[in-house]
């Protein structure tokens, strides 16, 4: 694509760069800001950063991002507002972090209920195209664009000291993030909710005696497992479904051309793209994690699935009543298209778990 092709007439936000003539866009915005709470090692920051990076090499440049990692340019949990007040054009969202923002999406946040995390991006790209509640909290409530949605692959159990069985849970402390602090509870741990950076330490202090809820990539990135290097898989499927998304004033002032390459970027993640690269930096970080102590370990098929007998369908149920009901959503119906999305999606899933690759599946 030519310079002039990109140096289009738009609407946009004076914070990106955009020049107006009377009263009238003059340039669309070619200069944008990624504004994310994580680093730039953090599992969805993977895919993040090749998007970014394909954004600028196929507009030739004329589109150019600044990224802000580890909440160098807005502290967790102001990133939702900071996209829709136009602070930043681009960034990350965990609904977890704003449970009481974004109802809708947390019915799409739970554990226990599929296999597959690649499998769950495409159950979210899909419940959103079909459900308009979903839709309008995004781009109404939050004057957002859905770029595309990602998740945090897989959170393993991660411990200080090694247990065998699933009812050793029971009165031990675990760090919980969203709808992880329910999945605690349920099977018998007391869930402490702290912030990422306050992990370690607590963990190294014994204030916790576990996380959960906690990516694998990240964990391994932020070193957790020097100080609890017992890695249980717990059959609870994918972890932490999130989106980037983009100021929807500044998405609508771009070209044609620029969206269309922001929508063609979408399209090759959700057709494999996205677990091509979650598929690599899992086996590489399984790699670190084997080199530097961690012991993977699983449980017996029975206590799995009295794991998820415990959680499922409850969990899903407490959404619909105390979330979806009061706020006037539709919770079943939306949990009906789920179901269809995974009975459509799950079996095709190719991201694998760390405890897989571990053991060399």
């Amino acid at each position: 694509m030519k310079r002039r092709e990109f140096i289009a007439a738009g609407a946009g936000l004076a914070a990106s760069g955009l020049l107006m003539s009377r009263g009238r866009p003059a340039f669309a915005a070619t200069s944008l800001k990624f504004d994310s709470y994580i680093s730039e090692t953090a599992g969805p920051s993977w895919t993040d950063r090749w998007f970014l990076e394909e954004l600028e090499k196929r507009t030739n440049g004329e589109v150019s991002v600044r990224s802000y990692w580890s909440s160098s340019l807005n502290k967790v949990g102001e990133h939702l507002a900071a996209v829709r007040d136009g602070t930043s054009e681009i960034t990350l969202i965990s609904p977890g972090y704003y449970q009481a923002e974004v109802p809708v999406t947390r019915g799409l946040e739970w554990y226990f209920r599929m296999n597959r995390s690649d499998a769950l991006q495409l159950v979210c790209r899909d419940v959103y195209e079909q459900f308009q509640p979903l839709r309008d909290e995004w781009e109404q409530r939050h004057r957002s664009q859905m770029l595309y949605w990602t998740t945090w692959n897989y959170a393993p159990l991660v411990m200080r000291e090694p247990i065998t069985s699933l009812e050793q849970i029971k009165g031990k402390r675990i760090r919980g993030y969203g709808v992880a602090t329910d999945v605690i509870e349920r099977l018998g741990g007391i869930p402490v909710p702290m912030a990422a950076p306050e992990v370690y330490q607590s963990l190294e202090r014994g204030v916790l005696d576990g996380v959960y809820g906690f990516d694998f990539i990240t964990a391994i990135a932020y070193k957790l497992h020097e100080v609890a290097p017992n890695f249980y898989d717990i059959g609870d499927g994918p972890h932490g479904p999130a989106a980037v998304v983009m100021n929807k004033r500044v998405y609508d002032g771009l070209s044609d051309d620029v969206r269309k390459v922001l929508g063609d970027l979408a399209d090759e993640l959700y057709a494999g793209k996205f677990v091509e690269i979650y598929n690599e930096a899992l086996a590489r970080y399984v790699v670190t994690a084997k080199e530097e102590g961690v012991n993977f370990a699983t449980f017996p098929a029975d206590e799995l699935a009295a794991a998820r007998a415990k959680v499922q369908p409850a969990e899903v149920q407490a959404w619909i009543d105390g979330v979806a009901t009061p706020a006037g959503i539709d919770g079943a119906e939306m949990q009906r298209l789920i179901d269809e999305a995974i009975a459509k999606h799950d079996p095709n899933g190719k991201m694998l778990r760390p405890s897989e690759i571990a053991a060399g599946a």
